[in-house]
C-alpha cells in the first residue's frame, strides 16, 4: 500500500521548483481553454449530449461491448477480455512472442500505465519503447507520470535538456523546445521503422462500426498505428460508444477541454484489419480491473463517464500544490480521488476521497458533467461507513451526540461562547487546525435568550 495523500503531499510541497513548474503549465492550460471555450455558444448543451452519451453507454454495457465484439471481429479483427491488470498484460506478452517480437513501441496509454503493463512486459524479457514526448521523458527518467495529458508535467525545459543530453549523448543540446523534440524524433525514428509491434490505448471505440480513435498532438501515434504489423490497443471496458455518431459529440469536447485546441492535430482512426494497408493483425484488449464493480455503485459510477481530458486537474487548486505523484495512483487529481478508489479498492486509496476543497471547480470544467464533489462526499460516507472512523473522530461525535440530545446541555454550550474564542488558537497538534481557519465571531445574546427576553 503506497503512503497515505498527507504524507506524500507533505513531500511533494517541498519542491519549490515543481510547483512553479505545475503553477506556469495549469495556468497556461486554463487560459487556452477558456479561450476555445468561449467560442462554443451551445458548450452547455454539448456537455450534456456528451453526459447523456456516456450514460447511454453505461446503462447497457454488456450489450454495447458485445456489440462492439462482433464488429470489430466481423472487420478481421480479434477481441480479448481481460478481467484485471494480470489477465491484461499474460494477454499482451502473449501476443507480442507469437508476433515473433521482443519489443514494442507504444501510444501514450492510460490503460496500460494502469495495469503496470511496461513492467510485466520487461519481466517477460520484452522491451516497451515509449513515443509520446512526455512519456519518453518519464520513462528516461525512470519516473512516474504525473499528469493525465502531460505525464512530465513536473518537469521544466532545463531538467529536459539534461536528461536529453545524458541519455541521448547529445552534449550540446540546448533547452530549446523545437532542439529538444528533434533529439526525440532522432531517437524515436530508427524504433517506429524496425518494431513490429504496437501498442495503443484508445479514447473511444464505436460499439456498431468496430471502430477504435486515439487523438493525439505529436504524431507518434499515428506512426504506432499504422506502421507495426501488429497492432494490439488495451481499452478500459468503458470507453465504448453506442454509434460512430457519438464520435461528433466527443471530439468537440476533448480536444477543448484537455489541450485548448479546436480539434487534435492527429486524430487516428481504424476499424479491424484492412489487406495491405497498416497493421495486418489487430488485437483489442477490453479491460475490466474494478470497472464492472465501480458501475454497480448508483453515484460512483459516474467517475466511468471521463473521457481522460484533465481539464479538473488543472483548474484544482490541490492538485496544483501537491502534484499528481502526491495521489500516489495512476489517475491523480480529483478523477484520480474518485475512479482509483473505485478501480483498486477503498482499502488501498482510502484517504484520495479527502484530498480536495470541495470548491467544485471540477465539476464546472468537466466536459461530461461528473458531479466529482458529490462523489467524494459520497466516498467518503462509505470509506468512513466500511472501515470506521478514526477514535478522535467517534469520541468528538459522541459528545456533539450528548450536547444534541439533551435542551440543557445544548443551551448551556451555546453559552459557552469562550470556546468559540479559545478554537481560534488550539494548543499542540490540533493547532495545524486552527492556524487555516477563522471561528466565525460568537454572537452576544444567543436566539433562545433573545426570544425569552421578548415573550
Amino acid at each position: 500500500m503506497s503512503a497515505s495523500f498527507p504524507q506524500a503531499a507533505a513531500v511533494e510541497l517541498r519542491n519549490a521548483q515543481q510547483r512553479r513548474n505545475l503553477r506556469t503549465a495549469t495556468t497556461t492550460i486554463r487560459a487556452k481553454r477558456a479561450r476555445v471555450v468561449a467560442e462554443v455558444d451551445d458548450w452547455e448543451a454539448l456537455r450534456e449530449a456528451g453526459a447523456r452519451i456516456k450514460d447511454e453507454a453505461l446503462a447497457r454495457l454488456d450489450v454495447h461491448l458485445e456489440r462492439l465484439e462482433a464488429s470489430v471481429t466481423a472487420a478481421g479483427g480479434t477481441v480479448h477480455w481481460a478481467r484485471d491488470a494480470a489477465e491484461a498484460n499474460a494477454i499482451v506478452a502473449r501476443l507480442v512472442r507469437e508476433a515473433g517480437s521482443d519489443e514494442v513501441i507504444k501510444v501514450k496509454s492510460m490503460a496500460t500505465d494502469e495495469i503496470g503493463l511496461n513492467a510485466a512486459l520487461a519481466a517477460e524479457g520484452i522491451t516497451a519503447h515509449e513515443t509520446d514526448l512526455a512519456e519518453l521523458i518519464v520513462q528516461l527518467a525512470g519516473d512516474r507520470p504525473s499528469h493525465i495529458l502531460v505525464p512530465a508535467i513536473h518537469r521544466n525545459r532545463v531538467e529536459i535538456r539534461d536528461l536529453f543530453r545524458d541519455r541521448f549523448g547529445e552534449p550540446r543540446l540546448t533547452s530549446d523546445p523545437a532542439e529538444l523534440t528533434a533529439a526525440a524524433r532522432r531517437h524515436l525514428r530508427e524504433r517506429f521503422l524496425r518494431v513490429g509491434v504496437g501498442v495503443s490505448g484508445a479514447n473511444f471505440a464505436c460499439a456498431d462500426t468496430g471502430a477504435v480513435c486515439v487523438v493525439e498532438s505529436e504524431g507518434n501515434g499515428r506512426m504506432c498505428t499504422t506502421l507495426p504489423h501488429t497492432l494490439i490497443t488495451v481499452m478500459g471496458i468503458e470507453k465504448v460508444l453506442p454509434r460512430f455518431d457519438d464520435l461528433g459529440v466527443m471530439l468537440r469536447l476533448l480536444p477543448r477541454s484537455s489541450t485548448g485546441e479546436r480539434m487534435n492535430p492527429y486524430t487516428s482512426l481504424w476499424t479491424g484489419v484492412t489487406p495491405g494497408d497498416g497493421p495486418q493483425a489487430f488485437h483489442l484488449v477490453l479491460l475490466d480491473n474494478g470497472r464492472t464493480a465501480t458501475l454497480a455503485d448508483p453515484v460512483g459510477r459516474q467517475a466511468l463517464r471521463c473521457i481522460r481530458c484533465s481539464a479538473c486537474l488543472n483548474v484544482c487548486p490541490v492538485y496544483e500544490r501537491a502534484g499528481g505523484h502526491a495521489y500516489g495512483s495512476t489517475y491523480p487529481g480529483p478523477i484520480g480521488a474518485i475512479l482509483a478508489p473505485q478501480l483498486a479498492g477503498l482499502r488501498d486509496h482510502a484517504s484520495l476521497p479527502w484530498a480536495s476543497s470541495l470548491c467544485g471547480a471540477c465539476y464546472e470544467v468537466c466536459p461530461v458533467r461528473i458531479d466529482i464533489p458529490s462523489v467524494l462526499v459520497h466516498l467518503r460516507g462509505r470509506i468512513v461507513r466500511e472501515q470506521g472512523a478514526p477514535a478522535s473522530e467517534r469520541l468528538a461525535m459522541q459528545a456533539l451526540a450528548r450536547v444534541f440530545a439533551s435542551r440543557r446541555r445544548y443551551e448551556a454550550a451555546q453559552r459557552g461562547r469562550r470556546l468559540t474564542r479559545l478554537a481560534a488558537h488550539l494548543p499542540g497538534p490540533l493547532r495545524a487546525w486552527s492556524e487555516v481557519r477563522e471561528p466565525p465571531r460568537a454572537p452576544a445574546e444567543t436566539f433562545r435568550d433573545w426570544w425569552r427576553s421578548r415573550t
